[in-house]
């Protein structure tokens, strides 16, 4: 082996290659003294730890193990816990805590040692250390209890929360401080609750609607401002498609920094907004009212961001929209669905701009973190010939407009901070390391802005971060010493290590432990990187050349799309995660089987085979292959003709028309519930999806039923309202080429040993869509499609949400002879108490199923109707208590009716 020395760095030998060092361990100088003069303890100091490295002396770059700098933890993490607790306190109490750890520091200090002299090392230096590291800590508490008392007193000050409190309507001119975003739709019985635009701002200036003098203030208030309803958009087919958020609202193109006039009413903020002094509600139908523009900085920001979203229009939907957020956080186009399966699969953090990013970015400056301090480092800013102090600057200026236009989210700002002070410690010539780095990062962060103390993202970026630097090398290398490719090793470790760590922080936020994470999450690193640089490649040059970054941008959509489906594969799997007790209380359980399971998997990688066997096993828990899952659980059950599924406070049922075959009625609330169901039965085909009225809690999970599957068209009332969900069906039939047909009385269809006919709502020939007169204020519950439906021998009815109007019009209607004596009953509105009991007594069903949510605000079912259904004879079994429900063949009405529940 050839060995040269590096004239560049003296007393540093290497083979030729640079084998990289691990950053946070210190290099033993060439040829110390020690305090006599002499280098012999030196010597033997270094040949040492060249023999704990396990290396030989001479040998490249041995790796020189040291104890691990923690001094900075304990301040760190006694400013985080002083922040968290004080940004709520009284003003007493904050002043109080301050004082007396200022005093408690000052006596520390100020003792010293009697005796005179040089102290020499021993148990009195020790003891002196002990007594500085503890006023450090002190003196963090009381910097931190000063910042986080003056941040919490921007809630209770001025008076904008006395006007809140009083619902106030005021003339504000605001700054924003943060991107307008939308609120995420979601269900709420009937209707789905209206996307506004919510905006983070601090209110400059105030006039109350009474009048008097405008009064000068600050005070952090959340805006939400309804955008108003847009017109539909076609595209060049004629085909209606989604309008992208730009388009719908004015608001949300604009920048932090902005200052607005608006008019508004003031109320208290309510759950989750604790750093808010107060929610202002805007009406935003005419549009912002511009007071003074954006700074500079943040003008070329927003025009960088928007050349990214320019650059990624033609893409494919999901590389569309996860490119702007794996480069800039920019999760505007992200869907709903998309966001479920990254957070069930654990990978949201891509979505989030992290210290991943920012490593990417300083890498290209800098190369590789191991040969940063070197003469041979492999970076731009070497093959410029830039010395180390300019190219600590130049990372700093990166560092600065990495914040800007990413946004100072919790974990963009973790990630710049520790890049900046790894940085200075290489401006400065000192030996870099990441943990006293992270614990600076964390002090300097808290300190100025210390609601991050309060912040879920922050934690879960710091504890990922602790993890790589602390558990992954040590995981890693045990890996290595049972054989493990180094590369697949560190991988892993990374994985197991962040999962591990995170784990019980994710379990407060959604009471669900994902099984699925960590091979998901190994998956998705190969293309992170690809995506992330491309999609940085293609951001730098959006403004010069847009076609440059189109096609930058294309080439990123593959790496892209690639983490889109391991995302949207692992999410579907029927055992991706389990229930989880939530909260705190399920966090500590959690965490404290996390300590015993880990040795116990320590042990098993000393016997193969039973890794293998447990692997297998896993494997089989999350894939629940169906012929396992139906021998084990009993679920589907063989012969199933009918299944209510438990989606909530709401409608989805299955009819079985065939091997994989269903046809779908209602769609639930939520889409994950539904295709959770479809999934357990093994559902692939559906020939036709039967809407019966376009409430949210019967159409809102239509995404569910057509992710992965084969649809064939969508019946759907009549009745178009409410029309914002009519629009969205309409979409999302458009978008998936689905043809839309309207069901009424008299229609009848086969597929299969499934038929139906449609016995409601009337024919409405030559009227308009939505002419449909519905008796009745509930217009659009009496226009629910109700089907009388025939499989295996059995007659089903299924009456939508029909109330007692339209259910009477039913039981005087030509085809009600062929309604008596049904054997199942779906019945409708959930059991509400508005049923007709002359339909009731008509229908004399065998057994009767009912649809509605566990502990639901609407009292469903209601005792009377529950009560009557038993009287008519009727066996009733509910979702909120019996879980899904699975109908079995019977014969012609008087033949066996065989039920499961699962």
């Amino acid at each position: 082996m050839r060995i040269r020395t590096d004239s560049t760095d003296p007393g540093r030998t290497h083979t030729g290659h640079h084998a990289p060092t691990d950053p946070a361990v210190p290099a033993v100088p060439a040829s110390p003294a020690d305090p006599a003069g002499s280098a012999a303890p030196a010597a033997l100091a270094r040949q040492a730890v060249h023999a704990a490295s396990g290396k030989r002396l001479g040998a490249s770059r041995p790796r020189q193990e040291g104890p691990v700098d923690l001094r900075l933890v304990p301040p760190a993490l006694a400013a985080w816990a002083t922040a968290a607790v004080m940004l709520h306190a009284p003003p007493g109490v904050v002043a109080g805590t301050a004082i007396a750890a200022l005093l408690l520091a000052g006596v520390l200090l100020t003792r010293r040692n009697r005796r005179p002299g040089p102290r020499p090392a021993g148990p009195g230096h020790t003891r002196v250390l002990s007594r500085v590291s503890g006023a450090a800590v002190l003196l963090c508490v009381a910097a931190a209890a000063g910042s986080a008392g003056l941040h919490g007193a921007d809630l209770w000050r001025g008076p904008v929360p006395e006007l809140a409190r009083e619902y106030a309507s005021v003339t504000a001119e605001v700054e924003l401080t943060a991107d307008p975003r939308l609120s995420r739709p979601r269900a709420g019985g009937s209707r789905t609750a209206p996307t506004a635009v919510l905006i983070e701002a601090d209110v400059r200036r105030l006039e109350t609607a009474r009048g008097g003098a405008e009064t000068a203030t600050r005070s952090p208030v959340l805006m939400i401002v309804d955008p108003g309803r847009a017109r539909p958009v076609t595209r060049d087919d004629g085909r209606e498609r989604a309008r992208g958020p730009e388009e719908r609202s004015p608001w949300l193109g604009l920048l932090p920094s902005t200052r607005l006039r608006v008019e508004g009413r003031l109320a208290p903020a309510t759950s989750g907004g604790d750093q808010f002094a107060a929610v202002l509600r805007v009406k935003g139908a005419g549009g912002p009212e511009t007071v003074e523009e954006p700074s500079a900085p943040q003008r070329l920001a927003g025009r960088l961001r928007a050349g990214l979203r320019a650059a990624t229009d033609g893409l494919p939907a999901d590389a569309r929209a996860l490119l702007p957020g794996l480069v800039v956080g920019d999760t505007s186009r992200v869907t709903p669905e998309l966001e479920e399966a990254f957070r069930e699969t654990d990978l949201t953090h891509t979505l989030a701009v992290s210290g991943a990013n920012f490593t990417i970015l300083l890498a290209l400056l800098l190369g590789p973190p191991g040969l940063a301090q070197y003469a041979e480092r492999r970076g731009l800013a070497s093959r410029l010939g830039l010395s180390l102090r300019t190219t600590a600057l130049l990372g700093g200026a990166l560092s600065l407009a990495f914040v800007v236009v990413c946004r100072p989210d919790p974990s963009v700002l973790r990630a710049a901070a520790c890049g900046s002070v790894a940085l200075l410690a290489l401006a400065t010539g000192r030996r870099r390391s990441l943990i006293p780095a992270l614990a600076t990062a964390v002090l300097l962060l808290v300190l100025h802005d210390p609601w991050l103390a309060r912040s879920f993202g922050f934690l879960l970026s710091v504890l990922a971060t602790g993890a790589l630097l602390t558990l992954a090398p040590r995981w890693s290398a045990g890996l290595r010493r049972r054989g493990v490719p180094p590369r697949l090793a560190e991988a892993l470790a990374a994985a197991g290590a962040a999962q591990a760590v995170c784990a019980p922080v994710v379990v407060v936020l959604s009471s669900r432990v994902s099984l699925v994470a960590v091979p998901c999450n190994l998956l998705a690193e190969f293309a992170l990187a690809p995506a992330t640089v491309l999609g940085f490649l293609a951001l730098a040059a959006a403004l010069p050349a847009l076609p440059v970054a189109k096609v930058l941008a294309w080439c990123a959509s593959w790496p892209a799309e690639w983490i889109a489906w391991i995302a949207r594969t692992g999410a579907a799997l029927p055992g991706a995660g389990i229930d989880w007790p939530g909260g705190w209380a399920g966090a500590a359980l959690l965490g404290a089987l996390t300590p015993v399971a880990l040795p116990i998997g320590r042990r098993l990688l000393r016997h193969p085979w039973w890794c293998g066997a447990c692997a297998l096993l896993l494997v089989l828990l999350v894939v629940q292959p169906p012929p396992l899952t139906r021998a084990v659980t009993g679920w589907p059950p063989p012969g199933w003709r009918m299944v209510m599924c438990d989606v909530g406070q709401g409608d989805a049922m299955v009819l079985a028309a065939g091997e994989d075959t269903g046809v779908v009625v209602d769609a639930g609330p939520d889409p994950a519930p539904v295709d959770r169901c479809l999934r357990s039965l093994g559902v692939t085909r559906v020939p036709l999806v039967v809407l019966t009225h376009f409430h949210a809690d019967h159409v809102a999970g239509l995404p569910g039923v057509l992710r992965g599957r084969s649809v064939g068209g969508i019946a759907t009332t009549g009745l178009e309202e409410p029309a914002d969900q009519a629009r969205f069906v309409r979409r999302l039939a458009a978008d998936n080429r689905l043809p839309v047909t309207r069901a009424a009385a008299g229609e009848r269809r086969r597929t299969g040993d499934l038929s139906w006919e449609v016995v409601w709502p009337p024919p409405t020939t030559g009227q308009p869509a939505g002419a449909w007169p519905a008796p009745g204020p509930e217009g659009p519950n009496d226009a629910s499609v109700a089907m009388l439906v025939r499989t295996a021998g059995l007659r089903l009815l299924l009456l939508g949400d029909m109330e007692p109007p339209a259910q009477r019009a039913l039981a005087r209607s030509p085809v009600a002879g062929r309604l008596a004596d049904v054997d199942v009953l779906k019945v409708a509105h959930h059991g509400s108490a508005y049923q007709d009991p002359g339909l009731v007594r008509r229908l004399a069903p065998r057994l009767a199923l009912i649809s509605a949510g566990r502990d639901n605000s609407y009292g469903h079912p209601a005792p009377g109707t529950v009560a009557a259904l038993r009287d008519a004879g009727a066996a009733v079994l509910r979702t909120d208590r019996d879980g899904a429900i699975a109908v079995l063949g019977g014969g012609d009405g008087g033949g066996e009716l065989r039920v499961a529940r699962h």
